[in-house]
């Protein structure tokens, strides 16, 4: 902790440890880069550092699972875990031996066994974590939030012009997709209910961000040089520029399998976008009843159609995008943080398993 001099309060020093910006298209490295915007502004009460950074810190914030930052995990700062995925989730992201990839999962639990506390973006992911044996005690739910600077609605002529620079139609009804492309993303069934709506135009924003290692590589690179005539595949968008492709499409839709907390329908919704899912238990703490959801190319299919058809029922889940975007606000979650970091230093303070000097 350090004195400001200014108004002679201490403030905790956080240092952030993250190779999430080092591969492109991970909606943890757009989280990584928000919530150190957000503490930054805090700096009435925080010092953040982030990797390379020169600054005393009490609490080191580990976000990626790499080598050297288990190593800075010791007994002289408060060590906290930012969990985005879990071992179970790796199937159908990675493909790799067998053998490696089980050495891999066990080596992410135990890294994660090694922190001293853990925040999760979900709160699903709780009992996962107990049965990794992890103490539940230990284990902090706060969500991402999205920049509604770096995500808004653009105004109607933005949107025709980016439209054809896309290649789109100022009338089309588009429906955009978002993330790596990989199996666990649910591509395949995001292509099957573009062949059943040619009418509409869908779009996929992501690429193979871990290249050939990507789950379903082969079939889904196939898929990608050869799509429908009203699929686009973009490939990997820098992230200063997805507010541009949100503002394209008249709905999100996003089929994975397994998830997290994904940046790319807090940005959507922070757009007004109608958000179309599939029927996953994970979401339902955390987008209640704001969003559409089924588990079929048939289910999907209809909800599609009625939201082309019918524009009082688009309007209404557009008016529920905007719920989810309140909730996630950057103010809440600000507030979130700024009770965790005191809380969690004062409980190893009190305590005699660390050796913290400020």
């Amino acid at each position: 902790m350090e004195k400001d001099k200014t108004n002679n309060i201490k403030k905790i020093g956080i240092r952030h440890l993250s190779t999430a910006t080092s591969v492109s298209g991970q909606g943890v490295g757009s989280a990584y880069m928000e919530m150190v915007s957000l503490l930054r502004e805090q700096s009435d009460i925080f010092n953040v550092y982030e990797k390379g950074e020169k600054g005393k810190a009490e609490i080191y914030h580990v976000h990626t699972v790499n080598p050297s930052f288990g190593l800075r995990m010791n007994k002289r700062h408060v060590n906290v875990m930012y969990v985005h995925f879990l071992p179970t989730t790796l199937n159908g992201s990675i493909k790799m031996p067998k053998l490696f990839f089980n050495v891999f999962k066990r080596y992410v639990r135990n890294f994660y066994r090694k922190a001293d506390e853990i925040v999760v973006v979900n709160p699903i992911f709780k009992k996962p974590l107990v049965d990794l044996g992890i103490s539940e005690d230990k284990i902090t739910f706060i969500p991402n939030y999205v920049s509604k600077e770096a995500f808004h609605p653009l105004k109607k002529e933005e949107v025709n012009s980016l439209r054809k620079e896309f290649g789109i139609k100022e009338d089309a009804f588009v429906i955009l997709g978002c993330g790596q492309v990989q199996t666990r993303k649910g591509v395949k069934d995001f292509i099957e209910v573009a062949k059943a709506n040619p009418s509409f135009t869908f779009v996929w924003a992501g690429g193979f961000s871990f290249g050939k290692m990507s789950d379903g590589y082969k079939e889904l690179k196939a898929i990608m040089d050869n799509p429908p005539k009203n699929v686009i595949f973009t490939g990997i968008i820098d992230r200063s520029k997805m507010n541009n492709v949100f503002n394209i499409a008249d709905v999100l839709f996003m089929p994975s399998f397994d998830e997290l907390m994904p940046m790319a329908i807090l940005e959507a919704a922070n757009s007004n976008k109608v958000i179309l899912l599939r029927d996953l238990e994970l979401y339902k703490d955390i987008f209640f009843d704001h969003y559409l959801k089924s588990d079929s190319v048939e289910g999907w299919n209809e909800l599609l159609r009625k939201l082309h058809d019918d524009p009082s029922f688009y309007k209404e889940y557009s008016d529920h995008s905007g719920e989810i975007a309140s909730f996630y606000s950057k103010e809440h979650v600000g507030e979130m943080w700024r009770e965790y970091y005191p809380r969690i230093l004062n409980k190893y303070l009190s305590s005699k398993k660390k050796h913290i000097k400020y």
